[in-house]
């Protein structure tokens, strides 16, 4: 996507994602928090969303799919990557920025 400017803070990059993406909701219609773990070269937001449990309170796995979403610091620019682990997700991010260079 475009970018605007480049953040220099987490806040900045939850409110690039904020004005870009469709926020995430809960089950009960509120908007999820939106969690950011900043790395040398960019900023990973994704979503946090309550564990998930069947009728008895049994915990129940999350379902597949999903994103996180990197905010470069250098450009402001947003990539999508797959909802991995922080640390494979910004390794793939990282993979992705060597290829295109």
């Amino acid at each position: 996507m475009t970018p605007e400017a480049p953040p220099t803070t987490p806040t900045q990059a939850v409110e690039i994602v904020r004005s870009r993406y469709a926020q995430p909701k809960l089950p009960d219609g509120t908007p999820a928090e939106l969690k950011v773990h900043e790395f040398d070269i960019g900023y990973l937001v994704f979503a946090v969303f309550p564990p998930r449990t069947d009728a008895a309170g049994r915990p129940q796995p999350s379902p597949p799919g999903g994103a996180k979403i990197v905010v470069s610091k250098e450009t402001g620019e947003t990539v999508t990557v797959p909802n991995y682990p922080t640390e494979k997700a910004i390794a793939l991010y990282r993979k992705n920025v060597e290829r295109n260079a």
